[in-house]
């Protein structure tokens, strides 16, 4: 069904895998396209998590210069919403996104880890906005990081264009695991194992509300977050959680 990306179902979670590792996974239109309607899909499923992957060399080289070069500026324009539209379909999935960064991630592909609600790295991976010491600043892609690292550590990453290493990406921010390589497999299952638990409905509401808050003012954001909390103690999963806690059981989740 796809050219440039894997996807298969095993148990509850979904592994979405790019898979152009000739062109170090680049993000032409294509590849981008398939991203999106994959995350549809799985959206659309039962699966409880996510892990976003990749194959070859190189987790992502970002945006596929070849293809870049060969638009005009609506054609450009046109390129990088659908870029956003991808970045965006991760948050908006009901399932816990995790990215599982096994190389370096530069550029969209730097985007890519940190739109995921989760990351774990393997020391062998590494993080680049190269934008800022060649021709094309890394606009975009410093959206996300930016909410992931701070304005300083974003402004470095930036304007130098240097890479940072997995252990900096963990001090920063950007990843929440860095673990050796060869158990990087188990890292990943053991934390989206962790933050899948409970109720699937509960958890897909709550990812949402965080999103929708995140990044608005302090009074704001409590004013989301009141309505959406008070309104969700009324649903099946909140009031299952409550019973099973007072009737000291487990839970039975709905749904």
């Amino acid at each position: 069904m796809y050219q440039h990306i894997l996807v298969e179902r095993v148990d509850d979670t979904a592994r979405i895998t790019m898979n152009r590792p000739s062109r170090r996974n680049a993000l032409s239109a294509e590849h981008l396209g398939e991203l999106l309607a994959a995350f549809g899909e799985v959206a659309e499923t039962d699966a409880t998590g996510i892990v976003l992957a990749a194959n070859g060399p190189v987790f992502s080289a970002g945006h596929d210069f070849a293809d870049v070069a060969a638009r005009d500026l609506d054609g450009v324009r046109e390129l990088l919403r659908l870029c956003t539209e991808v970045m965006t379909a991760i948050q908006r999935a009901p399932q816990v996104v995790i990215a599982r960064v096994h190389a370096l991630a530069t550029a969209a592909g730097c985007q890519l880890v940190a739109s995921c609600d989760l990351a774990v790295a393997a020391d062998t991976a590494g993080f680049a906005l190269p934008g800022g010491k060649a021709g094309w600043f890394c606009h975009t892609p410093a959206v996300p990081v930016a909410r992931a690292v701070g304005r300083k550590r974003l402004m470095e990453l930036a304007l130098t264009g240097d890479p940072i290493d997995a252990a900096t990406a963990l001090d920063w921010g950007m990843v929440n695991r860095v673990v050796p390589a060869a158990e990087l497999d188990d890292a990943v299952a053991d934390l989206l194992g962790r933050a899948t638990r409970g109720s699937r409905a509960s958890k897909a509401l709550g990812k949402r509300t965080l999103y929708a808050q995140l990044d608005r003012p302090e009074a704001d954001a409590y004013a989301v977050a009141l309505e959406v909390m008070a309104q969700a103690s009324q649903e099946p999963a909140a009031r299952e959680g409550m019973a099973a806690f007072l009737e000291k059981r487990s839970p039975v989740w709905p749904g």
